[in-house]
């Protein structure tokens, strides 16, 4: 099995290529963003596709916009989106176009290696692998209110934006670091469907949502 591996972090790309070599699988490339991703497609043509959700630049979900781009030029492609995070706008969206040959798995969830082949043999047969919690959080998403979605601490979160808060000010007034706030406001416009073309008015927006204008 040829595969094309997306993965942005180098230590857990190279872990994964000896980790498919071991198991029998051909990498035929392995890098680091997504538009890489989508050359070395073209170039190669895999079997298998797997990819992470979050890459350069922006570290939201190019992975997963690229795996829909891959989808829609190539419908017998299998793609296999290995994440740590359940990105639900675009994973309904790609599993929704397809009902073979696609897998959204969660790192922290792959608790068996040889289970792990088994999925991606799997997919690359036509087949499909989909972690519980995925699917869990994608039937949350169809039958609730937005607000819903969201933990507690996002809800924090998204009142101090109400209050006009910068990201310096959220995290000092809940004791975390800028980066641990900006990950939670990437969830909250993830999860309200504030996608990132809107990205200068999200905050915006997010608040509007919260404040049910």
């Amino acid at each position: 099995m040829r595969v094309v591996l997306a993965e942005d972090s180098v230590l857990l790309r190279e872990g994964l290529v000896r980790l498919l070599g071991a198991g029998g699988m051909e990498v035929v490339a392995a890098v680091g963003d997504a538009e890489d991703l989508l050359r070395a497609v073209d170039e190669h043509e895999p079997d298998l596709v797997v990819t992470d959700v979050r890459m350069p630049p922006s570290h939201t979900d190019e992975g997963l916009r690229a795996a829909l781009v891959l989808r829609r030029q190539r419908p017998d492609l299998a793609i296999v989106v290995l994440s740590q995070w359940v990105e639900e706008r675009y994973a309904s969206r790609l599993l929704s176009t397809a009902t073979s040959g696609i897998g959204y798995l969660l790192k922290d969830r792959v608790a068996d290696v040889t289970e792990f082949f088994d999925a991606l043999r799997r997919v690359a047969g036509g087949g499909t692998a989909l972690d519980p919690e995925v699917v869990a959080q994608l039937l949350l998403r169809r039958n609730s209110d937005p607000l819903e979605r969201l933990t507690p601490r996002e809800h924090e979160v998204l009142a101090l934006i109400a209050e006009g808060r910068s990201n310096a000010g959220i995290a000092e007034a809940l004791v975390v670091s800028e980066s641990a706030v900006g990950k939670h406001i990437n969830n909250i416009f993830t999860k309200l469907d504030l996608p990132s073309a809107d990205k200068d008015h999200r905050r915006v927006l997010a608040v509007l949502r919260f404040l049910k204008v």
